[in-house]
C-alpha cells in the first residue's frame, strides 16, 4: 500500500484517539457508564487499540494494523506483556516481521520485562526469513531468568535452519541445548527428522530418532514424518516396513500414516499396492485399532491417478466415493479438475467446477490456480485475468503459488512487463517469495535476455536467505548461453557447484551446446567429462547437442561412434535423435549407413512421424531414388499425412534437376492435401525456375500468388533480381523491379539494397546511386550493407577513388564500417595493385579495433602473390595458419601455381596435402596447374624426366576420378606425356576428341 494510503489510515486512527481522550477528559457524571464499566481508561483504550488491530490484521489490511499500532504508541498506550505478545504473535502470523522487531523494540524502550514467550516468537519472526545471526543472539541472550531460553527457543531455531537447509548446523545446537541443560523432546526429533528427510538424507533422519528418541519415546509424528521422506525419495515400501517399527515401540499408525503410503505408492504408479493398503489395512471398523479411509485416502488414489494421466480410473474412484457417502472436500475436486485439464478436457473440468459451487464446495487458491495455469498455458491470458478478478470477487487470497503460476504464465505468453509487476504485487502483498517462484522470475528475464535483472533477482535472494535450487541455477546458465555469455554461464556451474548444489544433466546440456555452436568443442569435452565425474547421466538432449555438431563439421563417423557408445552405456536414444543421425548421415553421403538407421527406427518400433519420414524422403531424392506413388504408399503405410515440408523436399528434388513441370505439378498437388503453398514452397520455386532460365514463368507464377494474396518477399525479389543480371541489361532488371513492386512487394530498405547490389555487381553505379537516391527519397537511410554494396561496385569498376570517397561518405553520415567494408576495399586496392592504400586501409582497420579474418588474408595473399611479391604473400599465409583461419581454395590454386611457376613441385604438392588435410578439396583448375608444372619439369630436368611424368599421370587419374576435365593446356601437354614415341598428335587428337563430347 501506498505511503500516501498509510498516512491516510494514521489520520484516521489520531482521530479517533482524539475523541477517545477527550471521552477520558469528561466527568463521571457525564460519563456515568464508562467510571462504573471500567475503572482503568487507560487500559480500555489500549484494549480498544488492541482490538482494532488484530480486526485490521484478520481482513488482511496490513498497513492499517501498522498505522494503529503506531497511533497507540503515540499517544503513549501500554498493554500488559500478554497483550504485547499477542501482537507479536498476530504480527508474526501475517507476515509483517519488520513490524515483529519494531514493536519488539517498543516493548524494550517502554520498559517492559520481557518473558521466553516473547523471546520464542521474536527468534520465530528471525528464523523465519532466515536472520540467523540475530535469532541465535537473542537465543544465547539468558540474563534474565525469565528470558531464559528453553526447549522452544532451540526448538524454532533448529526448525529455521532446517527450512532454509541447513540441517547440520541444527543438528549442531542440539549439543549446546545438552550442555545448558534443555531436555531434546519429540519436537527436537521430529523437526530434525523432517530436516534431513526434505535433504533426502533419510539415514541420517532415522539415525536422529533411535539416537534422540530412543525405544518408547518416538510418536506417531515422527514415524508419519520418516515414512514421508521415503516416500518422497520413491522408496515406499521401506516406508512400510516402518509399521512394524512403530507397532514394536507401541505406537499405532494412524490415517495420516495410511494416507502418506497411499499416496506414496500412487505417486510411484504402483496402485495395485496402493488399493491393497486401503482394502486390508484401512477399511475396517474402529474396534481395529485403524480409522476407516476417508476422503484424504480417496484423494490421494484420485491425485495419483491424474499424475499417471489415467483420468478414467481417477473418475471411478470419485465415483466409489460418491456411492460409499463419503464427503468431499475442495481438495478432491481441485485434483478431478486438474486432472480433466491435463487430459484437455476443458468442458467438463469447467462443469465440475460449477456443480462443486452448487453443492456448497467453495473453490480455494489450488483450484483457482490450477485453472489460471491451463489458461495461460493455452495462451488464454483473457481467461486466466477473468478467473484472478474471481478470486478478488469471492475473497480468496493470492498466496505464492497463484502468483508463481501467474509470473511463469505471463513471462511465456510474452507478457514480460505484466509478469515483474504480478512479482512486484507478491512483495506488496508481504508475501515471502519461494525458490520457485524466484526460478519462474529468473526463468523468464533470461529468456528475454535481461541477464542485468537476473543479477538484481539473484542478489536479492541471497538477501532473503532464499537459495537457489538446480532450477533456478539451470535457468541462469541457459540465459547465460542464449546471451553468448559463455564464461559467465561456466562461473555459474562452479558456484552452484561450491554451494552443494548437485547440477543435473539438463544443466550440463545447455552449457554442451551452448560451447558446441562458439566452436568451443574442447571446453565442451571437458563439461561432459565432469558431468561423468560427477555421476549424472547423459540424456538425449545431450547426445543431440553432440550429433548437431558433429553433424555440422561433416564427421559422421564420430557420431555414429557416439550413438552406438551412448547405447551401450544404458541410454534409450528417441525419435528425434535417430532422425538427426539418419539425416547426417545422408549429408554426408554415407547412404546405406542412413537406410540402416531407418531400418533400426522401424525395428524398435520408434515409428516414423512426419519429420523422421521428411529426413528419409530427401536423403532417397539426392540419390534419385524416388518415385512419387511409391511416396504417398509410404506415407500411409505410416499413417502419415504429407505436410508442408514433404511437397517442399519433392518440389526442391525435382528443380534440382530441372524437372520444372514435374516441381509444378507437385505444387498443385499439395493443394488437392489442403496445403496452401507457403514462403518457403515459394522460394524453392522460385528459385527452380530463375536459375533454369526460367524467369517468365517464375513472374506468371508470383503474379497468380498475388491475385489470391501472396506478395512477393525480399528474398523473391533478390532471386529474380539474379537471375535477370544475367541479361546484363538494366532496363530488364529494373522491369522485373517494377513488377515485382506491382505484385504488392514491400518497398523496404532489404528491397532497394538487393537493387543496388546486382546493379553493382554488373558494374552499372550510376543506376545503383540512382536508386540510393530514390530509397533515401522513401525515407530509408543508407546503412554498412548499402554502402558495402556500392563500395564493391566502384572497386569491380576499377573507380577505386568514388569507392574511397564512398567510404569518407560513410563516416561522415556516421554509417559504421564492418570488417567486410575493409576487405572490399582491400580487394579493390589490391586489384588495381594499389599496395601504399593496403597500408593505409589495415592502420585504419587497426585504429578502429578491428582484427583481420580469413577474408582479409586470403585478399591480402592473392594481392601479393599478383604483384609478384611471394615472400610477402607467404609472410602472411603462414600468420592466417597460425592464427587458426583456412584460406579458401583459389588462394590456394594462387600459392601452388607460384610455386609451380618456378618448378618448385614439391613445395605445390605440400600445399595440396595440406589443402585437403584443412577440409578444402582441389577443383579442376588445381589439378591443371600442378600436372602442367611436373610436364614442365620434366622437360627441365632430363634425369628425372620419367619420374616427373609418372606424378603427372599419377594427377591426371586421380582428377579423371574425381569427374573433373582437364584444360587444353593440361591436355596437350599430357598428350606427349602419355602417347608412345612419335605418336603425341594421335594421342592429343584422341583426347581432345574424349574431352570434347564430355564437354558437350
Amino acid at each position: 500500500m501506498s505511503k500516501t494510503m498509510i498516512n491516510r489510515n494514521r489520520h484516521f486512527i489520531k482521530h479517533l484517539a482524539d475523541k477517545l481522550r477527550f471521552s477520558s477528559s469528561l466527568s463521571s457524571s457525564q460519563v456515568p457508564s464508562l467510571t462504573t464499566t471500567t475503572r482503568n481508561p487507560h487500559q480500555f483504550y489500549t484494549s480498544l487499540f488492541c482490538t482494532l488491530i488484530h480486526l485490521f490484521l484478520r481482513c488482511r489490511r496490513l498497513s492499517s494494523a501498522a498505522a494503529a499500532f503506531s497511533a497507540m504508541r503515540d499517544f503513549k498506550y501500554t498493554p500488559e506483556l500478554a497483550t504485547w505478545n499477542s501482537l507479536l504473535h498476530h504480527f508474526n502470523s501475517a507476515g509483517l516481521i519488520h513490524q515483529v522487531m519494531v514493536i519488539y523494540q517498543e516493548m524494550i524502550f517502554s520498559g517492559v520485562r520481557l518473558n521466553v514467550v516473547t523471546k520464542n516468537i521474536v527468534v520465530h519472526s528471525l528464523s523465519k526469513i532466515g536472520e540467523f545471526d540475530r535469532a541465535l543472539d537473542l537465543l544465547r541472550d539468558n540474563n534474565d531468568y525469565e528470558f531464559m531460553s528453553d526447549g522452544v527457543t532451540y526448538n524454532t531455531v533448529i526448525w529455521g535452519f532446517c527450512n532454509y537447509g541447513r540441517v547440520d548446523i541444527g543438528l549442531g545446537l542440539v549439543s549446546e541445548m545438552i550442555k545448558r541443560g534443555v531436555d531434546c523432546d519429540s519436537f527436537t526429533c521430529n523437526i530434525l527428522t523432517k530436516g534431513f528427510c526434505e535433504k533426502g538424507l533419510l539415514e541420517n533422519a532415522k539415525s536422529v530418532m533411535e539416537t534422540f528418541c530412543g525405544d518408547g519415546n518416538r510418536d506417531v509424528v515422527g514415524f508419519n514424518t520418516l515414512i514421508n521422506g521415503y516416500c518422497k525419495a520413491g522408496e515406499v515400501h521401506n516406508g512400510l516396513r516402518l509399521i512394524e517399527s512403530m507397532v514394536k515401540d507401541g505406537v499405532s499408525p494412524d490415517i495420516i500414516t495410511y494416507n502418506t503410503l497411499i499416496n506414496g505408492f500412487c505417486e510411484i504408479g504402483d496402485f495395485d499396492s496402493a488399493k491393497n493398503l486401503m482394502d486390508n489395512l484401512l477399511d475396517f471398523n474402529n474396534d481395529s485399532g485403524y480409522d476407516k479411509a476417508n476422503h484424504i485416502t480417496y484423494t490421494s488414489l484420485i491425485s495419483g491417478y491424474c499424475k499417471q494421466h489415467q483420468i478414467e480410473e481417477a473418475l471411478a474412484v470419485y465415483k466409489e466415493m460418491i456411492a460409499k457417502g463419503i464427503e468431499f472436500d475442495v481438495v478432491t475436486h481441485s485434483c478431478i479438475i486438474n486432472g480433466l485439464l491435463k487430459s484437455g478436457r476443458l468442458a467438463e473440468a469447467k462443469d465440475l467446477f460449477h456443480e462443486m459451487v452448487r453443492n456448497g464446495v467453495d473453490p480455494n487458491h489450488v483450484t483457482y490456480t490450477n485453472l489460471v495455469d491451463f489458461f495461460l498455458k493455452n495462451r488464454s491470458v483473457m481467461s486466466a485475468f477473468s478467473l484472478q478478478s474471481q478470486m478478488v470477487v469471492r475473497g480468496i487470497k493470492f498466496d505464492v503459488v497463484v502468483f508463481t503460476a501467474l509470473i511463469d504464465g505471463l513471462f511465456k505468453n510474452g507478457r514480460a512487463k505484466e509478469a515483474e509487476d504480478m512479482f512486484r504485487n507478491l512483495l506488496e502483498y508481504n508475501l515471502v517469495p519461494n525458490c520457485t517462484t524466484y526460478s519462474a522470475l529468473i526463468d523468464g528475464l533470461c529468456k528475454i535476455g535481461d541477464m542485468k535483472s537476473v543479477g538484481s533477482v539473484l542478489q536479492q535472494m541471497a538477501e532473503k536467505n532464499v537459495l537457489p535450487n538446480v532450477v533456478t541455477y539451470s535457468s541462469v546458465i541457459n540465459g547465460y548461453v542464449k546471451s553468448g555469455m559463455l564464461e559467465e554461464a561456466i562461473n555459474v556451474l562452479w558456484k552452484m557447484i561450491c554451494e552443494n548444489v548437485t547440477p543435473n544433466a539438463f544443466t550440463y546440456c545447455s552449457l554442451i551446446d551452448g560451447c558446441l555452436k562458439a566452436g568451443k568443442k574442447e571446453t565442451a569435452a571437458g563439461l561432459y567429462e565432469d558431468m561423468k565425474k560427477r555421476g549424472v547421466e547423459n540424456n538425449i538432449f545431450i547426445l543431440d547437442a553432440f550429433t548437431n555438431n558433429l553433424k555440422k563439421e561433416g564427421m559422421m563417423d564420430e557420431a555414429e561412434a557416439l550413438f552406438q557408445d551412448s547405447i551401450f552405456n544404458g541410454l534409450l536414444p528417441d525419435r528425434v535423435n535417430y532422425t538427426n543421425l539418419m539425416d547426417g548421415l545422408f549429408k554426408a553421403g554415407k547412404e546405406s549407413s542412413a537406410l540402416k538407421v531407418a531400418e533400426e527406427i522401424t525395428a524398435k518400433n520408434i515409428g516414423f512421424d512426419i519429420v523422421t519420414f521428411n529426413a528419409l524422403l530427401n536423403g532417397l531424392l539426392k540419390l534419385g531414388q524416388y518415385d512419387v506413388q511409391s511416396i504417398y504408399t509410404g506415407l500411409q503405410k505410416f499413417d502419415l499425412a504429407p505436410d508442408h515440408a514433404t511437397f517442399n523436399t519433392l518440389i526442391k528434388a525435382y528443380c534440382r534437376e530441372g524437372k520444372l513441370d514435374d516441381a509444378l505439378k507437385i505444387w498443385n498437388e499439395m493443394k488437392s492435401y489442403g496445403l496452401k503453398p507457403n514462403l518457403i514452397t515459394c522460394n524453392i520455386l522460385t528459385e527452380g525456375l530463375c536459375e533454369s532460365g526460367e524467369v517468365d514463368k517464375a513472374m506468371e507464377l508470383l503474379n497468380e500468388l498475388s491475385i489470391s494474396g501472396f506478395y512477393p518477399t525480399a528474398v523473391i525479389h533478390k532471386t529474380v533480381l539474379r537471375a535477370a543480371s544475367a541479361t546484363k541489361r538494366a532496363d530488364v532488371i529494373l522491369s522485373m523491379h517494377e513488377k515485382l513492386v506491382s505484385m504488392g512487394l514491400n518497398l523496404n530498405l532489404d528491397v532497394y539494397q538487393n537493387l543496388i547490389s546486382v546493379l553493382c555487381g554488373l558494374k552499372m553505379t550510376r543506376k545503383a546511386t540512382s536508386v540510393l537516391q530514390e530509397m533515401r527519397e522513401a525515407g530509408f537511410l543508407a546503412d554498412t550493407v548499402t554502402y558495402n554494396a556500392l563500395i564493391r561496385g566502384h572497386c569491380r569498376s576499377s573507380h577505386l577513388d568514388k569507392a574511397f570517397a564512398l567510404y569518407s561518405r560513410m563516416l561522415t553520415e556516421r554509417v559504421s564500417p564492418n570488417i567486410t567494408t575493409y576487405n572490399i576495399l582491400l580487394g579493390g586496392s589490391t586489384e588495381s595493385r594499389s599496395m601504399d592504400k593496403v597500408s593505409e586501409i589495415l592502420s585504419e582497420m587497426k585504429e578502429r579495433g578491428f582484427i583481420p579474418n580469413s577474408t582479409t588474408y586470403d585478399v591480402l595473399v592473392s594481392g601479393y602473390g599478383k604483384i609478384g611479391n611471394k615472400k610477402e604473400s607467404i609472410r602472411l599465409y603462414c600468420e592466417m595458419i597460425t592464427k587458426g583461419f583456412v584460406p579458401r581454395l583459389s588462394t590456394y590454386n594462387l600459392l601452388i601455381n607460384d610455386f609451380a611457376k618456378v618448378g618448385k613441385m614439391k613445395q605445390a604438392m605440400e600445399l595440396l596435402n595440406e589443402m585437403q588435410s584443412r577440409g578444402v578439396p582441389p577443383n579442376s583448375s588445381t589439378y591443371d596447374v600442378l600436372i602442367s608444372g611436373w610436364c614442365n619439369l620434366s622437360y627441365q630436368e632430363r634425369s628425372m624426366k620419367k619420374l616427373y611424368q609418372a606424378e603427372a599421370r599419377r594427377l591426371f587419374k586421380e582428377m579423371a576420378d574425381k569427374g573433373f576435365t582437364p584444360s587444353e593446356n593440361s591436355i596437350n601437354q599430357l598428350s606427349s606425356v602419355l602417347a608412345k614415341p612419335g605418336k603425341a598428335a594421335d594421342a592429343q587428337r584422341i583426347m581432345d576428341k574424349i574431352y570434347k563430347t564430355k564437354r558437350g
